[in-house]
């Protein structure tokens, strides 16, 4: 649901650098392949939290299978599906704090990809959007 197609290309300095055709704020470099797609993740993750901080739609990733995909960790996954649900119902961070009777700050770290939510909050938070999260197992890449 969150995986983003990444560009690599050689950095002039050495190195590759890794951008996000879908996520334009998402820009990172590594030693090698390998270790630029593994500071993809964070700098995807960082970006995402701007759109959150604005209150913005979350970009659509495309589908461009000739490309790598990079993704969120898991529980950031489960917290960006919680936004996107609280965008579609129109629920705001305090809204969604009186549905579930707890302090608006709750919502926030329930919200913040820098906070080690509790995935039962988290499922708890969409049961009341009239959701519920579904985890999915894939061959790795």
């Amino acid at each position: 649901m969150f995986e983003y197609p990444v560009l690599l290309y050689p950095a002039e300095e050495g190195g590759f650098v890794v951008t996000f055709p879908d996520v334009p704020e998402a820009i990172t470099q590594g030693e090698d392949k390998s270790d630029a797609l593994f500071h993809a993740r964070n700098a995807l993750e960082s970006a995402l939290m701007f759109y959150i901080d604005d209150r913005r739609p979350l970009p659509k990733p495309s589908v461009r299978p000739e490309l790598p995909t990079v993704a969120p960790v898991t529980l950031s996954c489960a917290k960006l599906a919680l936004y996107q649900a609280m965008l579609d119902t129109d629920v705001r961070e305090a809204d969604l704090a009186r549905r579930m009777d707890v302090a608006p700050t709750m919502v926030d770290r329930l919200l913040s990809l820098n906070h080690a939510s509790k995935i039962e909050q988290i499922d708890a938070a969409l049961a009341v959007l009239g959701k519920r999260l579904a985890v999915e197992m894939r061959e790795a890449a």
